[in-house]
């Protein structure tokens, strides 16, 4: 029987303060983030970006404990799949940060490995994300000289267990308090404006899962009072998608809010720091009475049944 593998993808973050500019680096030097043709260009952009925003990035991780909540989530993710898939090596390649492509492909090469399922973190394709991590795999296959068997997932926001996993993660946030008199905001991680424009289907994608966990949510007798969608996360002065999550708050009437980060799979620096609490104190200075953010996916048993329908399809 061929030996199998699983390998995660997903952006990476930095495990200390010291990383942080090691992340900061690989991410703003990706010809997917960084689109200029030119590479000189891009390393005097990501140079300036760094340096401007190092310090803030610093300070931010400090507040979460000097690391970031994706290395604890993305170990007890490895953990909870090494148990329900015990006849596969699972392994985790980071973009951005240890452990990174190379190194763990030749571990799998020497171990033998002939099949591999590959999974892109991200229930979404964006060319920022999953054509990045991919494109940063298949180097490293071709480096190893090494192809074996695979099949790869770049999406699965469709996937009902995922969903289910979703919706469990609102259902804990609200707690004991009646849907309908919160309100449910969306909250996707932004991208400029000109990768949407370059054929980016990511946003596509996020307003058909909104309607997806809409209706999932109706069928569930989960009728909030009105349900959106926001992005966050934007940097530097040129266009992104909108609206912004501050320009939502800011127009909500109603001061009871749920917020969901429906592009993220893992709790990370945005859901906990950004979300959690930058946002939260924005709210609390508009006024609002209920500010609550719910989880991501993380290592619910939902999402492992959904990891599994994958493998095993």
């Amino acid at each position: 029987m061929p030996k199998k593998a699983i390998i995660f993808l997903n952006m990476g973050a930095p495990r200390n303060l010291d990383e942080v500019e090691v992340f900061l680096h690989h991410m703003f030097n990706d010809k997917n983030i960084i689109t200029v043709k030119s590479n000189l260009l891009r390393a005097y952009i990501a140079s300036s970006i760094i340096r401007n925003h190092k310090e803030d990035a610093k300070s931010n991780y400090a507040k979460l404990g000097g690391a970031s909540p994706l290395v604890r989530n993305t170990k007890k993710l490895l953990e909870k799949a090494r148990t329900a898939f015990p006849d596969y090596h699972i392994v985790n390649i980071m973009r951005y940060t240890p452990p990174f492509a190379f190194e763990e492909v030749k571990w799998l090469q020497l171990k033998g490995v002939e099949e591999i399922t590959v999974i892109p973190l991200y229930p979404h394709y964006s060319t920022t994300t999953v054509k990045s991590s991919l494109e940063d795999l298949h180097e490293a296959l071709a480096k190893a000289n090494y192809a074996p068997v695979m099949k790869i997932y770049t999406r699965f926001y469709k996937n009902e267990n995922y969903n289910r996993a979703v919706i469990e993660e609102i259902r804990k946030a609200l707690g004991e308090d009646e849907a309908k008199s919160y309100d449910l905001i969306f909250s996707a991680h932004s991208l400029p404006q000109k990768i949407i424009d370059n054929g980016d289907t990511y946003q596509k994608e996020v307003i058909e899962h909104v309607n997806i966990l809409h209706d999932m949510l109706d069928a569930e007798d989960l009728s909030f009072r009105n349900i959106h969608l926001a992005y966050q996360s934007k940097l530097g002065p040129q266009k992104w998608l909108e609206p912004s999550l501050q320009s939502k708050l800011e127009e909500l009437r109603n001061k009871k809010v749920i917020i969901l980060p429906i592009s993220f799979t893992l709790d990370n620096s945005e859901t906990d720091y950004e979300l959690d609490m930058e946002y939260r104190e924005i709210a609390g200075a508009l006024g609002f009475e209920h500010y609550k953010v719910a989880k991501c996916p993380n290592d619910a048993p939902l999402f492992i049944e959904a990891i599994r329908e994958m493998v095993e399809c």
